[in-house]
């Protein structure tokens, strides 16, 4: 048995590879989960506004602007939910380790994809309400914020 490290640093858990890769697929599932929520109500929002009485004012900048957050909600939307199509393929198959290692990555991609169509999202709608230049900062802003707070913080948080 392999003895895992708690959060204190200290000798905690006595688990084998297999049982910490059994836990850790569940804790990220669980996480994709939450994650696949935020996803769904961008997506659904971004679907209802194109049949607003107001879409067809955009101007052609924000059609376009509206098209690629679109998308990026689709593309973050199939790479979160990838991993919990591994685990249904292959999870008979002896392959914990290397499914949580792959959807790990993937779920940052996801991040990212996500982080991009949220981020689309307020220029979109910035845009609308208070202008280009409010928008464009505003957006800057939240890009910011999204790389700050989800991939920046992690990793000056972890442990050697």
């Amino acid at each position: 048995m392999e003895a895992e490290r708690d959060d204190s640093g200290q000798q905690g858990r006595q688990e084998t590879s297999e049982e910490q890769a059994d836990r850790n697929l569940i804790e990220l599932l669980q996480e994709l989960r939450v994650i696949q929520t935020g996803v769904q109500i961008v997506f659904a929002f971004l679907l209802g506004l194109a049949f607003t009485s107001r879409f067809p004012t955009l101007d052609t900048m924000e059609r376009y602007t509206y098209v690629v957050t679109l998308l990026l909600a689709v593309v973050s939307s199939a790479i979160l939910a990838t991993p919990v199509a591994l685990h249904r393929v292959l999870f008979h198959q002896g392959e914990k380790v290397r499914i949580v290692a792959l959807s790990a990555r993937l779920t940052e991609v996801g991040l990212v994809f996500l982080a991009l169509a949220l981020s689309g999202a307020t220029l979109l709608l910035m845009d609308v309400v208070l202008g280009l230049t409010a928008a464009v900062v505003i957006t800057a802003a939240t890009v910011a914020m999204f790389a700050g707070l989800w991939f920046v913080l992690p990793r000056t948080l972890r442990r050697p």
